[in-house]
């Protein structure tokens, strides 16, 4: 037998011969469509002092980045630390053999060559538990991944019941709580009114933005004092000391140019680490990637991190920073669409290989109030040149953005002669990128998979891609 194949062997063994495993726990709390308006972050509207001591406890990162914005293709990728463009699970929502009650008879079914994190830490003698949220696009059985799961809502409320640690005994533990953050309304919290936030300048300010805006941070409230929660129960347990807690977003908040798109509302998000073996009170600026954590996470078990995970583990003595991160927008639900975007130390370049299509194409959103303000304003002629940038019908072959002084990316420099050499920099960047990881994102969707999204979504089916496989649908 190999000594690939005695390793989780010998870890299972390792834990029943000793009365307690002393390994670290590895908690990830994870956000649902949280943009990080947080104290801690500098903000002023609001104060989460749970999650600001969080921070001050361990690290906060300034330059962490998800690989979408958009839950599924940035799940996918965490969990396994690898680019969901490279391993076939960039299209949002795909791989799913049933749908909101449909069958999907035939689908388009994604095998991973590769393991999971949990499984990994499974066979390494930990115990595995989450509640809720999986959304992975690829096949997967939650028997194999997980001791506990349970679809039980988007709250700590499996934890602080004792239900996700039941039966674990003296194994350490991986868990990933998900909070419902900025999906699943403040609940109770109405402290922030809309009169008193401030509206980007790509959004028009009117009533439907300001109200949502204001809606986010009542969220983070909640999600404040629920993170506090989870704190107190790991402290009432004598299991705080123990455990490092990774606190991260999974894209930003529910406002257009935010979720599902690459500029920084929706994949510029909070990462806080904190735990044994972390410096209390520290801030770091170096480019994060949400594969990291995967990395990061086996890394605090001892664990070997595997030679062919994307991820890194930034949380080593002798890590080298990233050059650069990636993030990629491919189908969201019905939308077509592909994005890629290199974020460096100082710029933010974005290749739209889709130049036919505007952003704003129909979307799930499209019955929202705010999108009908959106499309009215837009028809009416009544938004300014910088609103315009996101909701006009075109977009550009390219953009680049200087983020140290344009940090809501509304000056595009990419046909600016003065910045030629970075545009080319960055251009190759992504070049060598796709070129090196295989992006599969750069090949068209399968008939099988155009199907079944037709399958689950119909008549909202309008990109010209869809017309080659209608004729195919029962």
């Amino acid at each position: 037998m190999s000594t690939a194949k005695l390793l989780p062997i010998f870890f299972l063994l390792f834990g029943s011969l000793f009365a307690r495993d002393n390994r670290p726990n590895v908690l990830w709390i994870y956000l649902e469509d949280v943009s990080g308006w947080f104290s801690c972050y500098g903000e002023t509207l609001i104060e989460t002092p749970n999650i600001d001591q969080l921070a001050k406890e361990g690290i906060r990162f300034d330059r962490f980045y998800t690989p979408a914005g958009v839950c599924s293709a940035t799940r996918s990728a965490i969990v396994t630390g690898m680019m969901q463009t490279s391993i076939g699970a960039h299209n949002h929502r795909s791989c799913r053999a049933t749908f909101r009650g449909k069958n999907m008879d035939e689908y388009d079914r994604n095998d991973l060559e590769i393991p999971t994190i949990p499984e990994i830490f499974r066979a390494h003698g930990y115990w595995t538990a989450n509640h809720q949220k999986d959304d992975y696009n690829f096949h997967w059985e939650p028997e194999k991944l997980y001791n506990f799961h349970e679809k039980s809502g988007l709250s700590p409320a499996s934890l602080l019941d004792g239900k996700m640690l039941e039966g674990s005994g003296e194994m350490p533990f991986f868990l990933q709580v998900q909070l419902s953050g900025g999906k699943g309304g403040p609940q109770g919290f109405n402290e922030v009114q809309p009169e008193q936030v401030k509206v980007p300048p790509y959004y028009p300010d009117i009533p439907s933005v300001r109200s949502l805006i204001a809606n986010h941070y009542n969220c983070l409230l909640k999600t404040d004092r629920q993170v506090g929660q989870i704190v107190g129960y790991l402290k009432e347990r004598k299991l705080y000391e123990n455990t490092r807690i990774f606190l991260f977003s999974d894209h930003g908040m529910q406002l257009h140019r935010h979720k599902q798109f690459l500029y920084e509302g929706g994949i510029h998000m909070p990462l806080i680490v904190s735990g044994p073996g972390i410096l209390s009170g520290g801030v770091r600026d170096d480019l994060v990637s949400g594969i990291d954590i995967s990395a990061a996470s086996l890394a605090t078990a001892g664990i070997e991190v595997p030679v062919y995970m994307e991820g890194r583990d930034f949380l080593s003595k002798n890590y080298k920073s990233r050059e650069f991160v990636v993030a990629a927008r491919d189908r969201c639900d019905y939308t077509i669409d592909h994005i890629r975007a290199i974020v460096t130390k100082r710029f933010k370049y974005l290749r739209n290989f889709l130049t036919d299509r505007p952003y704003m194409q129909p979307s799930y959103k499209d019955p929202w109030q705010v999108s009908q303000d959106f499309r009215r304003l837009m028809a009416d002629g009544k938004m300014n040149k910088v609103q315009k940038i996101f909701f006009s019908d075109h977009r550009p072959k390219e953009e680049l953005y200087d983020l140290e002084n344009d940090p809501h990316e509304i000056h595009n420099l990419a046909n600016d002669p003065n910045y030629n050499d970075e545009l080319m920099r960055h251009r190759k960047l992504l070049i060598g990128w796709i070129k090196e990881t295989g992006d599969k994102g750069q090949f068209p969707e399968s008939d099988l998979g155009l199907l079944c999204t037709l399958k689950r979504w119909g008549e909202k089916c309008i990109n010209p891609e869809y017309d080659q496989v209608r004729h195919l649908l029962k």
